[in-house]
């Protein structure tokens, strides 16, 4: 009998020091390192994730839209994420007890173990790095505008050096711990979208209606209409895409059963939001009335004059990627660093954690120097990854935890809502795909 007591004991204090040590862990993993974030915090981090430099090319979009359809495309793509958007943050702490700080948990709990896992993390990544890899692309040809401006005499300097010297930043900012500890860069990055953005649609504004402005469609034949029209319904996609980096903000939100972290988020959604349409909306219908069809995929481009505003307003763009990159880097180094510590056991420690992410960011910036046409794949994968993951992943993780009755009311906006992700999904990657051939015999590796 005290044999077995003995083992029981044994089996206990196990038990017991593998929980310090996974607690030990968790508070070190960047997401769940630091849990007293503000309801403004997440106004902010929603802000910068969700306000990318897509903003500029919506007046473009529009051109592929027209009118009609553009106007509806916009103003649903907005209600329908804020929706998915409230069910994300309503489900993170669903289970009493348990919190779901990280999208692939909640995955996990709806889809099960294995499944969860694969269903979600390949887009999860796919969205993260892969916008990771467009800011690098998108701040080094700011940069690069941004001295082409200031400087129109100056020797001309290639894309590649000012991503390189974008990516430095980067080398630095990337080994701040977690969400809070890059609370002020991104703040800085949100004052920035909403600077850029209304500079972006005042500067149109002032400009007046161009003299020949056509809104008609620039393709010549219904084909090209077609594609053109797919390929504009994925720069729409990409435009909400901050659904990926949305649990774990919330996981940096104290919380207890009295007052749980979904009243502090779901402020801030809502705050976010609102600087989303106020940025979104006059950018996307003053510069189409403006310009019309002759619009440039990035609205600065189409404004040209005056040189210090548009000069002002690159550099804008420029700090307001440095903060989207770290919003959607640091899930990508809580995913890398989970790896490494809990499934192959290395020891937390400062020098796994700058390897780590210093390879990250040197992945990025060589992917973004050697594919500068990687905005052309961002409409292809958009579709695939950003429309589930923002559009109707979280509606039918809602009809598997919830079950509501069929043909209730939240059983029908589910599906609606699923209808219509889908359907994004699978006509958005034809546009970008034709986009990216037409583009081909121009592309040059490494220019």
């Amino acid at each position: 009998m005290s044999f077995e007591k003995q083992k029981m004991t044994q089996t206990q204090n196990l038990s017991q020091e593998e929980a310090a040590r996974q607690k030990q862990i968790d508070n070190w993993l960047p997401i769940t390192s630091s849990r007293n974030a503000k309801w403004w915090y997440s106004a902010f981090h929603n802000v910068t994730a969700m306000v990318g430099a897509g903003v500029l090319s919506l007046p473009s979009a529009m051109a592929h839209l027209g009118w009609g359809p553009g106007i509806t495309v916009l103003i649903l793509s907005w209600v329908i994420t804020l929706y998915t958007l409230w069910q994300m943050v309503e489900m993170h702490e669903m289970v009493p007890g348990k919190r779901f700080d990280r999208y692939h948990e909640l995955g996990q709990y709806a889809f099960g173990e294995k499944l969860g896992l694969w269903i979600v993390v390949p887009q999860q990544v796919v969205v993260e790095v892969g916008v990771d890899i467009v800011y690098m692309v998108t701040g080094g040809k700011s940069l690069k505008k941004f001295h082409d401006t200031v400087c129109p005499d100056c020797k001309s300097i290639k894309t590649s050096y000012f991503i390189m010297i974008f990516g430095s930043v980067h080398f630095v900012l990337s080994h701040l711990p977690n969400f809070n500890s890059i609370a002020v860069v991104s703040l800085a990055a949100a004052v920035m979208s909403l600077s850029y953005s209304t500079i972006a649609w005042a500067a149109s504004a002032g400009k007046g209606v161009q003299p020949d402005v056509d809104y008609s469609y620039t393709a010549k034949n219904a084909s090209a209409v077609t594609f053109d029209f797919f390929s504009a319904l994925g720069d729409v996609a990409f435009a909400y895409a901050g659904h990926n980096v949305v649990l774990e903000i919330q996981a940096t939100i104290p919380s207890t059963p009295e007052k749980p972290s979904k009243g502090p988020m779901w402020k801030g959604v809502v705050v976010a939001y609102i600087v989303v349409a106020i940025c979104y909306f006059p950018v996307a219908f003053i510069g189409y009335w403006v310009f019309g069809n002759k619009v440039e995929d990035n609205i600065l481009i189409s404004l040209e004059k005056p040189g210090w505003l548009i000069a002002m307003a690159n550099m804008f763009v420029v700090v307001h990627v440095i903060g989207s990159y770290q919003i959607y880097a640091m899930p990508v180094f809580d995913m890398l660093e989970t790896l490494l510590v809990k499934r192959l056991n290395f020891r937390p420690s400062f020098i796994l954690r700058f390897v780590t992410r210093t390879l990250y960011v040197g992945f990025t910036m060589i992917v973004g120097i050697a594919v500068p046409f990687f905005g052309g794949l961002l409409g292809f994968f958009g579709g695939f990854a950003f429309a589930p993951t923002t559009y109707f992943l979280p509606c039918i993780m809602w009809l598997i935890i919830y079950k509501p009755k069929r043909f209730s009311l939240s059983w029908i906006t589910n599906w609606i809502c699923i209808v219509l992700g889908l359907l994004l999904m699978v006509l958005s990657p034809i546009g970008g795909l034709r986009s990216i051939i037409l583009s081909a015999k121009n592309y040059q590796f490494f220019s």
